[in-house]
């Protein structure tokens, strides 16, 4: 069908299991990457990912933007502005920031700008 396009998340274009307490799974539709993250409770950005990632950065640099669907996130800019999102919410998140799970609930979220659309 031309001018439609659909993909499963079940069934990813590409699967990153590179940080602990979070899986991210990419699917490209209609030229656009969009991206499933699952963290697990206890997530948090400079404990989870910072280690991993070869960055001097004290905070993350990447930019945002999704909506969430399920559980809780809260960010804290490096200027100590701080925000927390939650199922329902759409959210921009820009660089310069730690994030990490609120509470017991994992956190399924959809981004689809950002770092990712970049």
């Amino acid at each position: 069908m031309r001018g439609a396009e659909t993909k499963s998340f079940d069934k990813p274009d590409q699967e990153f299991k590179q940080f602990d307490n979070a899986d991210m799974y990419h699917v490209n539709v209609g030229g656009q990457r969009l991206v499933q993250i699952k963290l697990q409770p206890g997530w948090k950005w400079s404990k989870d990912v910072k280690p991993k990632i070869d960055s001097d950065a004290a905070s993350c640099q990447a930019n945002h933007i999704g909506v969430i669907v399920k559980g809780t996130v809260c960010a804290k800019h490096d200027d100590g502005t701080e925000i927390t999102y939650t199922a329902g919410s759409a959210y921009s998140v820009k660089p310069g920031h730690d994030a990490w799970v609120v509470g017991d609930e994992p956190v399924i979220a959809y981004e689809f700008g950002g770092v990712w659309g970049e």
